[in-house]
């Protein structure tokens, strides 16, 4: 059961378009995950599509509809060959391409304590990595100066707002800090997007800061 669900403020701009593709993409994975907030988002996607039904019409080329029709008969280029759809059981169909595999494919790089991180390609100046903490292991204390999404993909965490599992979501803004703990039954593997640097209390960790870019 997911406990901790997206705000709807965050589903109507995904529906609407106008997240940053890091938090567009946590917030995509959630969806494939949970289909309370899957719901909610298709609503918001069909308000969508009825007010475009009220917007004034667009001119298009001339030649629109018939290559349109070129393809629906099959008249037109063939393109390019269909991926194969690539599937894993701990990451969302998602986040997949952009690890390029599952797990076992993702290039993690140590940030101490046995933590480690695999920064995300994305557009933009916000940021999404995934992070996996080993059971029993603390993420150091820390507050923020943006927003922080994060999704729990494996194991578990908990910290002052509660326990997070898999599908769950937390969502931190400037007024929280935090110092998540991996429950100590299973390693915990987490999305994280960002669009600022967090706030470290801990002096190693602000030093290592400018290296992990986190």
């Amino acid at each position: 059961m997911i406990a901790h669900h997206l705000t709807e403020p965050l589903l109507m701009a995904y529906a609407a378009g106008t997240l940053p593709e890091a938090f567009d993409l946590a917030v995509a994975c959630h969806l494939s995950l949970c289909d309370e907030c899957r719901a909610t988002a298709e609503s918001y996607d069909a308000l969508g599509a009825a007010v475009l039904d009220t917007c004034p019409e667009s001119r298009v080329s001339g030649d629109c509809l018939e290559a349109t029709l070129a393809r629906i008969r099959g008249e037109a280029p063939d393109p390019a060959p269909a991926r194969p759809i690539k599937t894993d059981a701990i990451l969302p169909a998602p986040l997949v391409d952009y690890v390029g595999g599952g797990v076992e494919d993702i290039p993690w790089r140590g940030v101490g304590m046995g933590v480690r991180q695999a920064i995300l390609k994305t557009a933009g100046s916000c940021e999404a990595r995934l992070l996996y903490i080993p059971a029993g292991a603390a993420m150091p204390d820390h507050g923020h100066r943006g927003m922080e999404i994060t999704l729990v993909l494996q194991g578990a965490f908990s910290d002052a707002h509660g326990r997070f599992a898999r599908g769950d979501v937390e969502i931190a803004t400037e007024d929280d800090d935090h110092m998540p703990v991996a429950d100590i039954s299973g390693d915990c593997i987490c999305l994280a997007a960002t669009d600022a640097r967090l706030r470290f209390k801990g002096l190693l960790p602000r030093l290592a800061q400018p290296f992990l870019k986190i």
